[in-house]
């Protein structure tokens, strides 16, 4: 049985939880899966709350390059109350449909398999540029992360949009400074990265990337070809022992560290 199948009622504008709710029910599914991935998810979840909850109509498209951020995917779906409580105690588990990585396709939300760094944006772009060949309105947004800008794959899909004007396309780069083995700047630095983009020709914004009402802005600067959204994030963000640091890239929570967590989000 699929989440589609079984889902709760949409929740109202009023009754959706707040992001530091969502934040505990995020790091709640990881400690009861034994799985790491949550600096990324912290740094990720603020946008893709705002994106689904405020942004996207039933003709958008959303897809989650950074795939190993699956789980503030799941947990913006459950907020929407498009899978439920029962839903997110299969993540990560044997036969789940809510994987560490996404799924395509079951549910309508997940377009694509990401996870192998550096795909999404130009399944995101071939997919901007079948909407606009077929007619079809909406737009598609595509999450990455910083350390995935350095993919040669992710620069060429860079290019394809730009010249192929795609202005149905928003691509938001998940900017937290960190990736798996230390720093972007120490791996190999693309800072200042929003010059980079804007050398190709593009549209590039710079936002507080935990800062909805900045994204409403951001989004409002649309023109004749694809926007780049630099989000400004801090990885772990909304727990101090995980803010900025690189071993929550893997780390799965201690039971103390999970009490604490909570504790500190309020719930």
């Amino acid at each position: 049985m699929t989440a589609s199948s079984r889902h709760d009622p949409s929740p109202t504008r009023a009754n959706r939880p707040t992001a530091n709710q969502a934040r505990a029910r995020l790091l709640r599914m990881h400690f009861e899966a034994g799985v790491g991935h949550i600096g990324g998810n912290l740094s990720a979840l603020d946008a893709m709350l705002h994106l689904h909850g405020e942004v996207m109509g039933e003709h958008d498209l959303f897809v989650l390059s950074k795939g190993h951020s699956a789980g503030a995917l799941y947990i913006t779906l459950w907020a929407q109350g498009l899978i439920n409580d029962e839903d997110l105690t299969s993540f990560h588990k044997d036969n789940t449909t809510l994987s560490g990585h996404p799924v395509a396709h079951w549910h309508k939300g997940i377009a694509f398999a990401t996870g192998s760094l550096g795909h999404g944006l130009g399944l995101a772009s071939g997919a901007a540029l079948g909407k606009r060949l077929r007619g079809e309105s909406g737009d598609v947004f595509c999450l990455l992360s910083d350390g995935e800008c350095e993919e040669g794959s992710t620069w060429e899909a860079l290019l394809f949009a730009h010249h192929q004007k795609l202005a149905n396309l928003v691509a938001l780069v998940d900017a937290n400074g960190l990736q798996g083995f230390g720093t972007t700047s120490e791996v190999a630095s693309l800072e200042p990265i929003a010059d980079k983009f804007r050398g190709i020709g593009l549209t590039v914004l710079e936002i507080d990337g935990h800062s909805p009402a900045a994204l409403t802005q951001a989004l409002a600067r649309r023109g004749d070809g694809p926007l780049i959204i630099v989000l400004r994030t801090v990885k772990g963000r909304g727990v101090s022992f995980m803010e900025g640091r690189m071993e929550w890239h893997y780390l799965p929570l201690k039971p103390e560290q999970y009490e604490q967590a909570l504790r500190e989000l309020g719930q």
